[in-house]
């Protein structure tokens, strides 16, 4: 199952196969074309064709479908799950600095102090939700 923001291998294999659909249509009418002006393909020219697919087919699925489903790293999504620091005491909303960005944040599990770690665990406009994490302090 995949987790939380990141696509399933089904749906990412989905997106793949209606990339290529296109590209086997464009192949297909080629093919017909060459039919129907009465020109001849032998034999190793099919099999080349056939090995280059196959290879497309591999290059896919070992970089794009990952690429695909990895986690989005940017906007909304791409915020939770990270850790900050607090800046501003939360009791319960302050400041807090992730990745040296400061953000305004609520606790969601009562009041942080200066230098306490947190992670994100929720959005709520431009203010973020977060909760201590491992009882850390920098």
């Amino acid at each position: 199952m995949a987790k939380k923001g990141e696509m399933s291998l089904l749906k990412a294999w989905l997106i793949v196969a209606a990339s290529l659909l296109d590209d086997a249509i464009i192949l297909l009418l080629i093919l017909l074309g060459l039919w129907a002006f009465h020109v001849k393909i032998t034999w190793p020219v099919i099999v080349a064709v056939a090995v280059v697919i196959i290879a497309f087919i591999v290059i896919m699925h070992k970089a794009v479908v990952p690429a695909i489903r990895r986690r989005k790293i940017s906007g909304a999504e791409g915020m939770i799950g990270m850790t900050g620091t607090v800046t501003e005491p939360l009791k319960p909303a302050g400041t807090i600095s992730v990745k040296g960005e400061y953000w305004q944040a609520k606790s969601i599990e009562g009041n942080l102090e200066i230098g306490d770690t947190v992670e994100v665990t929720g959005i709520r406009g431009l203010n973020l939700e977060v909760k201590k994490k491992n009882h850390e302090r920098i």
